[in-house]
């Protein structure tokens, strides 16, 4: 199909005839024979003598040939484009930030590995996390690592394979051995910042508690609810634990309800699972759909015609003025 960008130029077409009909033609000083009998034959003619010019008179192929080139030009300014059918696109309308703890107690091998077999966390939840990661066809995924430092493992993208990959390549120790949730935290607020879409949710799986952020977990969880991020915690080991390889499920619980989440607690392997796909279920699954109707310009077929028809009626015009009487 056939538009115009600027359709209203063609309204410019009928502006030759306008012109020769308002304006006067335009005349040339023309050589003339002087003859003794002038005033002779003006008596006989009956026509008074005074000063004239001859009116150029133009051939039906170079009128036809003007009006042709310039149908063409005014084409072109319209700007005539061809327009396939619509195509439409899904764009994620939801970010989920994943913020992992891989201090030095996520070494421990007490999850239920598929056979039964103790396995580290870690590995326990990556291999959950994986297939978490897999399921998000329509949403942004990102991926914090967290230890004395977070750091950002991915940043939000749509790229399922390469979050695949970067979250095999992490290994515990990569942060530090110690539990830095209130800036993990932070990190993903500031991650955040450049998300467009509504929904917006950062899922921290922890087996520690907090043992010297620069910002306060709670504090964190309150800038969060204030920017319309839900914050989902998960605790994994053991609150009665003493140190650093104490899970302080409270904490978890009170910054899960400071902005707007769930906090909920993962034993094993299979328990992590059944935590995700309740985290799926927390917020509606919204698809963005944006339709849009491709556009290829066509205004070099014009363009291109009016010059080949100008340079041919050149040409030809140099051919005949050339040819001998």
């Amino acid at each position: 199909m056939v538009e115009f960008a600027d359709p209203w130029l063609l309204l410019v077409l009928p502006l030759p005839l306008l012109l020769r009909w308002l304006l006067p033609p335009r005349r040339e000083p023309v050589p003339a024979l002087r003859i003794p009998f002038f005033e002779a034959v003006a008596a006989v003619s009956g026509e008074t003598p005074r000063p004239g010019a001859s009116v150029p008179v133009r051939r039906r192929l170079q009128l036809l040939a003007m009006s042709l080139i310039w149908l063409l030009l005014v084409l072109a300014l319209a700007g005539p484009q061809w327009v396939g059918p619509p195509v439409e696109q899904t764009r994620a309308a939801r970010d989920i930030m994943l913020a992992i703890d891989i201090s030095g107690s996520m070494d421990e091998r007490d999850f239920a590995g598929p056979d039964g077999e103790p396995v580290q966390r870690l590995d326990a939840v990556k291999q959950v996390v994986g297939r978490f990661i897999a399921a998000r066809q329509d949403d942004r995924i990102g991926l914090i690592v967290f230890g004395t430092r977070a750091y950002v493992q991915v940043p939000f993208t749509q790229d399922l394979q390469t979050a695949q990959a970067l979250l095999d390549a992490i290994e515990v120790g990569m942060a530090g051995p110690h539990t830095a949730l209130g800036d993990a935290i932070g990190l993903a607020l500031r991650s955040f910042e450049a998300s467009k879409v509504m929904q917006r949710m950062l899922i921290v799986l922890t087996d520690g508690s907090d043992t010297g952020s620069r910002m306060s977990p709670l504090n964190a969880a309150a800038i969060a609810a204030d920017n319309d991020v839900t914050i989902v915690t998960i605790g994994v080991g053991d609150p009665e634990a003493g140190g650093e390889d104490r899970v302080d499920f409270e904490a978890l619980e009170r910054i899960a309800a400071i902005a707007g989440g769930q906090f909920f607690t993962a034993d094993d392997g299979a328990g992590l699972a059944e935590v995700y796909r309740r985290i799926d279920g927390l917020v509606p699954r919204e698809v963005e759909t944006i339709s849009y109707r491709p556009r290829r310009s066509l205004l070099h077929w014009p363009a291109g015609a009016a010059v080949l028809f100008g340079l041919v009626g050149y040409l030809l015009m140099l051919a005949s003025a050339r040819r001998p009487a």
